[in-house]
């Protein structure tokens, strides 16, 4: 028999009984039968919520995209355009300003200073330094202009307009001002920042003011030499004179200075780069001060006594062609511009062209000599009149016949007995004009003087062949030719250095920063007539001074031997063109047997008093004269003088 048990068979649970309404009982797993009458109550909804994860993918997305731009931006900003950004940042973290190199000093030729530049300082601002969110109140502008206006002296709207500029952080409100201005500023920037400290409603409005170091060009002695100094501009750069025509040797090298800065205030944390200024040489003229000062007093003087517009005196070392002194009337002071005359401003010493007259007749007598056509003591007939081309001449003063040398030509200032002396440098007229005109130009009339000046005239002398049938004649006696003033002293030292024309100069040298002194270029030197020939003239020259028939007796001096011509010119009027008042001038040189110095003097359109050359110039000469060769220490020659004759008897 098996061990297993049978299967059990599964008995038929019992029917259950019918309910009386004939339906059958629920049994186990039937569904409950509903029952009769009203509705069941309905049973709560149930809500029921989406996947999450479609929205976390989204989410993820969307960070993931965020992310990526912002790890592209960080790329371009840390490595693709790392060094732009850097560069733009430093732009604005660092602030780079000028350092104005000191500007070179000039001075006499003894050292003494006629030009300096002094510390100074350029008031800046920060005009980011006054908006609202910086000073948290909106006329921060007004407010720091009102306090400004009446140090520096300037409107108060203009500062507010600058201190009110947009998208800078740097405006300038004022140049070059002394120290004491500064001073002031930043005393008034202490005593509103240490209120602010205490009272809360106290704004220091002027935490965006600065300083920059500067210089200032000052001139300590007045209007002495301004002519030959010229002046220097708003920026600091020369305007006229020896300030224009040496600028970039005076001004040097600017430098930078590169530092961070917050607030407007350098960090000294984070360092800073600098570029030293370079200082500007240090210039030396030929001027001596003294001699200048007793020009400037003496032609000064003159000018207004006779009611002139103008004059002018040149004083010059006859050996080496330096320039003594070179002085105006009227003139100006560089220090204050405001109240200088534009015709004032320059040098008219230089600028002016003019008719010389007289003076010019030395030319004519050394051309006369050196050609041999006649010698001091040739005879020459001045007639009451002389009829030459279109005209008839006459000389300054109604005459009989004067029967004089050649040397009373020159010392009676004839223009008639010129015309005669000068028409037998050529066997016909024009052949004489022409030779005149190679002398004239060897003088150096027509040309330059040299000193490359600004503003120097070189004046007017037409070629021979187009003179007039007038000036053929009037040229010989200084009318028809316009010269200027330093043309005309150079004449004279021509003569009185053996005929040897030595260039002009008015700079003896340079010093560097180094202290290196650097002489000037050697005049250029040329032989005009010959030492015998100038020995003659200024014998001639001797007997206008010293003869009783002379025209310069108020030039004399007391021990010296004088040689000099006196010149008295129709005077072109430059606003007219036409002629209108007299050129006035004395031109000579001391002592007359050994030259050391000459002196030019001139004077335009004397209206009080004479206007003859001998006696309102004469005096300047004199006293300028005198002056000069004590100062230089020149001492009489002690030799006698040639007295050679002035007239002759038929």
């Amino acid at each position: 028999m098996s061990d297993r048990e049978p299967p059990r068979r599964r008995v038929p649970a019992p029917a259950r009984p019918a309910r009386p309404d004939g339906r059958r009982r629920p049994g186990p797993g039937a569904r409950p039968v509903r029952r009769p009458g009203g509705p069941r109550p309905a049973a709560p909804r149930v809500i029921r919520l989406g996947s999450p994860r479609p929205r976390l993918r989204l989410v993820g997305v969307a960070l993931g995209m965020v992310l990526a731009v912002f790890v592209v931006r960080l790329l371009q900003v840390q490595a693709v355009e790392s060094s732009a950004y850097a560069a733009k940042a430093e732009q604005n973290r660092y602030v780079v300003h000028t350092l104005a190199a000191e500007r070179g000093g000039i001075t006499d030729r003894n050292g003494v200073a006629l030009a300096a530049s002094v510390d100074a300082d350029d008031i800046t601002a920060d005009p980011t330094m006054f908006t609202r969110k910086q000073l948290k109140i909106g006329d921060g502008p007004q407010q720091a202009a009102a306090l400004l206006a009446p140090i520096l002296g300037q409107d108060q709207d203009t500062l507010a307009k600058k201190l009110a500029t947009k998208n800078t952080r740097y405006v300038l409100l004022a140049r070059r001002q002394t120290p004491q201005v500064w001073n002031q500023i930043s005393d008034l920037k202490s005593a509103l920042n240490k209120k602010a400290e205490t009272d809360s409603s106290t704004v220091n409005v002027l935490a965006g003011v600065f300083s920059d170091p500067s210089s200032k060009r000052v001139y300590p002695n007045g209007d002495l030499a301004a002519g030959i100094l010229g002046f220097v501009n708003a920026d600091g750069k020369g305007a006229g004179g020896v300030e224009q025509q040496l600028d970039k040797e005076l001004s040097g090298k600017d430098g930078k200075i590169r530092y961070a800065q917050s607030g407007g205030r350098e960090v000294p944390t984070a360092g800073s780069t600098e570029t030293p200024a370079v200082p500007g040489s240090d210039v030396e003229l030929t001027i001596d001060r003294d001699i200048q000062w007793a020009a400037q007093n003496a032609i000064s003087d003159q000018v207004a006594k006779s009611k002139a517009d103008r004059g002018y005196v040149i004083v010059q070392d006859t050996q080496t062609g330096q320039i003594l002194a070179m002085a105006n009337s009227p003139g100006f002071d560089p220090n204050d511009l405001s109240t200088a005359s534009s015709s004032a401003l320059g040098n008219a010493a230089l600028q002016d062209a003019y008719e010389p007259g007289s003076t010019a007749k030395v030319m004519s007598m050394a051309a006369v000599l050196e050609e041999n056509a006649a010698t001091p003591l040739t005879h020459v007939v001045v007639p009451n009149r002389l009829h030459r081309g279109d005209r008839l001449f006459q000389d300054d003063v109604d005459h009989a016949t004067w029967y004089l040398t050649l040397n009373g030509v020159l010392a009676k200032s004839s223009n008639i007995g010129t015309i005669l002396a000068t028409g037998q440098l050529g066997t016909t007229q024009r052949k004489a004009d022409d030779v005149l005109y190679t002398y004239l130009r060897k003088f150096g009339i027509g040309s330059y003087t040299g000193l490359d000046f600004p503003g120097e005239t070189k004046g007017i002398l037409a070629p021979p062949d187009k003179w007039s049938t007038s000036q053929q004649y009037t040229i010989p006696f200084g009318q028809g030719v316009s010269i200027n003033a330093l043309q005309a002293a150079s004449v004279y030292s021509t003569i009185a250095n053996g005929g040897v024309r030595v260039e002009p100069t008015l700079v003896r040298g340079t010093k560097g920063a180094d202290g290196q002194f650097t002489p000037a270029a050697e005049p250029k030197k040329t032989r005009v007539v010959s030492a015998k020939t100038a020995k003659e003239v200024s014998q001639m020259l001797e007997s206008v001074v010293d003869d009783e028939q002379g025209t310069g007796a108020l030039a004399r001096i007391p021990g010296y031997r004088v040689a000099g011509k006196t010149g008295t010119a129709n005077r072109v009027d430059p606003a007219t063109g036409k002629y209108s008042g007299y050129t006035s001038s004395f031109a000579g040189f001391a002592p007359a047997d050994k030259p050391r110095v000459t002196v030019y003097c001139a004077i335009q359109n004397a209206t009080k008093g004479s206007y003859f050359g001998g006696q309102i110039c004469g005096p300047v000469y004199k006293k300028v004269m005198e002056f000069a060769l004590k100062s230089l220490q020149v001492p009489p020659t002690g030799a006698k003088a040639a007295n050679l004759p002035v007239s002759y008897s038929p």
